[in-house]
């Protein structure tokens, strides 16, 4: 991703044609590309209608303007919005005449929210919760990437390095004043003081975590052949995503779908039917998988023979319209995907379950990166708090810091960065 000091623009509303589209500018030549596309200058933070005329002057578009001096803006730089009629051919004809105004250019993917990180105005873990809100497709997920946006974790995280920076010049005031009585030895309290800040990043740690939001709550569906699973399966999603037939082995292989109910992100999971005596080389790859699938799930739905299931998996009775079935003693549901019965029920216990393993609504979570971070700090928090050489001491609140700053992107690489900002559009 470039790096440089040019001026940079892009749609960045929706797709068109829409009733409006607008067009950024940011960057030292925002203000220039709004004199030679209008003929004057705006007053900042204040909505003024314009004609936009291309170099030639012929008539572009009537737009509303938006001028906002940096570096109190997103981006922390000059920034410029043209809301213009969102025709195709409208927006294309203004960026034509901004991509001929000398200085500007078109913006790659997130560089303007990389601009706003790069100028101070979000930090990394906020430009995180920006790229999953942008990513949101159900009510958890947007109401978690919101309270991360909204800098509830870099928050936290400042609070915490806030500590640990007193606990260090406590540390440091006895290394270069030991000759002196009042400070000979830590203040009473130190280690405590750290087992409590260790114990506030220890909640945080065990908190679910944001990636189950985005990769969604994983249910395997498992049994042995003609067990009625991708019956049920296509009930559970609402489509026939797999091939129902009663000759057994007809699901070979693994079918998953990503759905949502009740605002809860699910991937639901189809497998071959498990079985020993199969002696076809389609239908044994198709077990194998199936059974690895039974490792990678939150939760196994077995519809096969009671008790031969994985530890922890429900017991489903698949076919309670079924007369002359083998019935199950203790199945956690009864339900038949052909008439309906016992699926409301099946659906509602899901969901329940699904959210107790995902981060409550609002609340703030951390991704894998930042986890990673987080017990970065947190091992050496408990480092800390078995020495009692203070240079040691000293060594692991330091790596507790460093720890802090590359979870919100005070210390991080270039590979990293261009890693995040490419999941933004263009215009964002």
């Amino acid at each position: 991703m470039s790096s440089d000091n040019s001026t940079i623009f892009a749609v960045s509303s929706g797709l068109p044609p829409a009733a409006i589209g607008v067009i950024r500018i940011s960057g030292p030549l925002a203000g220039d590309a709004l004199r030679a596309l209008a003929g004057r200058s705006f007053t900042p933070r204040k909505a003024s209608l314009a004609i936009l005329r291309n170099a030639s002057g012929a008539v572009l578009d009537q737009a509303l303007v938006l001028w906002f001096k940096g570096p109190a803006t997103a981006t922390g730089e000059d920034l410029a919005e043209l809301h213009c009629h969102g025709g195709r051919a409208v927006l294309r004809a203004v960026c034509a005449a901004l991509e001929a105004v000398d200085g500007l250019r078109p913006a790659e993917e997130g560089e303007f929210t990389r601009r706003a990180f790069a100028n101070g105005r979000i930090d990394l873990a906020e430009a995180e919760g920006l790229a999953d809100l942008l990513e949101a497709e159900t009510e958890l997920q947007r109401s978690s990437a919101v309270a991360n946006v909204s800098g509830a974790l870099s928050s936290k995280v400042d609070d915490w390095r806030e500590h640990v920076l007193r606990l260090s010049a406590q540390v440091e005031a006895v290394l270069d004043f030991s000759d002196e009585d009042d400070v000979s030895e830590l203040p009473e309290g130190f280690t405590w003081n750290i087992g409590e800040l260790s114990q506030s990043i220890s909640d945080w740690l065990e908190r679910p975590r944001s990636d189950k939001l985005k990769d969604g709550f994983r249910v395997v569906l498992a049994g042995p052949p003609n067990a009625g699973k991708s019956t049920l399966f296509n009930t559970l999603i609402e489509s026939e995503a797999a091939i129902t037939s009663p000759i057994a082995g007809t699901t070979r292989d693994v079918i998953e779908r990503s759905v949502a109910i009740g605002g809860v992100p699910f991937t639901f999971v189809d497998t071959a039917g498990l079985r020993d005596d199969s002696g076809e080389e389609i239908e044994v790859l198709g077990i194998e998988r199936a059974r690895a699938e039974l490792a990678k799930a939150d939760l196994v739905l077995w519809l096969g023979p009671e008790g031969q299931g994985p530890d922890s998996a429900w017991e489903i009775d698949a076919r309670s319209d079924v007369e002359d079935r083998v019935r199950k003693g203790s199945a956690r549901h009864r339900c038949s995907a052909v008439s309906g019965q016992g699926i409301k029920e099946l659906k509602h216990d899901l969901v329940r379950t699904a959210r107790s393993a995902m981060p409550r609504p609002g609340e703030a979570a951390l991704n894998s990166r930042q986890h990673s971070r987080l017990s970065e700090a947190f091992d050496a928090l408990e480092s800390a708090k078995s020495q009692s050489d203070l240079l040691l001491i000293g060594e692991e609140l330091r790596r507790v810091r460093v720890a802090f700053d590359r979870l919100i992107g005070r210390v991080t690489t270039e590979d990293m960065l261009d890693a995040l900002f490419g999941r933004f559009c263009i215009g964002k």
